[in-house]
């Protein structure tokens, strides 16, 4: 593997070369296939760097994204496949999000008894600094209503792995950015509809319960999947064999759900009715997905390591995707959208930091809050644009802060690295 990517690495130039050289000439056959070329084989390449393989994935995002606005009917029809279809995007994500589950503990939340404050600050910060900064770009660059709703939803979604991960190449306060993590999470369903039926609601049609349930499904039931195969890594014998009875009824109930939610009897109730029954559906798959996907792992021992590569996968997919359907709204706002997007991620480090020194945290902590309020769910934002049918409009903002936040996130990370304030602890971790 090392040799490709050292080969790769050494396209790069010529593929630069010859980028430079279609763009002089004008030569869209000579500069497209180069700037595809050149940034995959980066993405490769750099793998063989060990001082920027931190940031491969970040250039990987980039690849997606120079491919998907070089050459968008690529990527949005395979066959009879539509690659914006909702369930495949929903499906996509729900991997994305159960691959960064497999990397939670059920402890992470056990966090919460043990530093109360950090973690009231954190979420305080996050669901209060992002959703009004980003409604104010909204006013300040008068973007159509639907990007303009995209920035605000990219806003209001929880926080992600992503900040768990600069925060720990930070040495910052890792627990207190686990645990915000994951209650930012668990209380997404609630935050999420509620900020952007309050800032979003006259741009785009928001509906509260079904925007719940679209987080519950996109986020909530992974994430269960995912702890429940990490509370059976410590289970005895005898409560496996109760879940694996749990795993074949709830495999079976699932199932008949699957094949009768459109039974005409069944659209024949009334939309909640129907969203709860779809609900139950969801909740039983996570049941039967966690106990198999626990039963693997004891047979492939690697598998749990594997999945932060699918997570970063899925979200190369939805961004391509985004992108190329976005290609043409891109072209006129994209500039402008971009350095909302800066700015937006800018205020999150900003906002995050001083005002938990404000509250009394120390600067490790003040650091881990502030990754926990500018990197923002970039997976969460695509699927519910997905969901709603406007990947092309209201999930660009999440195609652009995705690998702008990894590229500000990693940098930072690096910087608060190379000047370390000690151990942090917060006031209530002191007592």
């Amino acid at each position: 593997m090392l040799p490709l990517r050292k080969f790769c690495l050494y396209l790069v130039g010529p593929a630069l070369l010859a980028l430079l050289i279609g763009v002089g000439l004008a030569n869209p056959s000579l500069w497209k296939p180069a700037a595809v070329v050149g940034t995959l084989c980066l993405a490769i390449g750099l793998g063989a760097a060990p001082k920027w393989k931190g940031y491969q994935y970040t250039v990987w995002i980039l690849a997606a994204v120079v491919a998907a606005m070089v050459y968008p009917s690529a990527f949005l029809r395979w066959g009879e496949i539509d690659l914006r279809n909702k369930w495949l995007v929903l499906v996509v994500v729900q991997l994305v999000m159960f691959g960064m589950g497999t990397q939670m503990s059920l402890h992470d939340f056990a966090g919460v008894a043990k530093a109360p404050r950090g973690v009231l600050v954190g979420i305080l910060c996050h669901f209060s600094v992002m959703p009004i900064v980003g409604w104010l770009l909204t006013k300040v660059f008068h973007f159509e209503p639907e990007i303009a709703a995209g920035i605000i939803l990219i806003g209001s979604c929880s926080s992600g792995l992503a900040s768990n991960v600069m925060t720990f190449i930070a040495k910052a306060n890792l627990p207190l950015s686990v645990t915000v993590t994951a209650v930012t999470t668990l209380v997404a369903p609630i935050m999420t509809p509620l900020l952007m039926k309050l800032l979003a609601g006259t741009l785009v049609e928001v509906k509260f319960m079904n925007m719940m349930i679209e987080i519950i499904k996109i986020v909530i039931v992974p994430i269960a999947a995912a702890l429940i195969h990490d509370y059976l890594k410590h289970a005895t014998p005898a409560r496996l064999r109760r879940w694996a009875v749990a795993q074949l009824i709830s495999a079976a109930g699932a199932a008949v759900i699957l094949i009768t939610h459109d039974d005409p009897w069944a659209l024949a109730q009334s939309p909640s009715v129907q969203l709860a029954y779809e609900l139950i559906g969801f909740a039983l798959g996570a049941v039967a997905f966690g106990v198999t996907y626990h039963q693997l792992t004891r047979r492939f021992t690697r598998l749990d390591g594997w999945m932060p590569v699918v997570s970063m996968a899925g979200i190369v997919y939805f961004t391509t995707v985004t992108t190329a359907a976005g290609r043409d709204n891109l072209l006129k706002v994209g500039a402008l959208l971009f350095l909302a997007s800066a700015i937006h991620n800018a205020a999150g480090y900003f906002f995050g930091y001083w005002l938990s020194r404000s509250a009394g945290l120390d600067k490790n902590s003040a650091r881990s809050v502030a990754f926990e309020v500018g990197l923002q769910n970039g997976g969460m934002a695509s699927g519910l644009a997905g969901s709603m049918g406007k990947l092309a409009t209201v999930g660009l903002a999440a195609a652009i802060f995705s690998p702008w936040m990894n590229i500000t996130g990693s940098i930072l990370a690096n910087y608060w690295k190379n000047r370390p304030v000690g151990p942090g602890l917060t006031p209530d971790e002191k007592n």
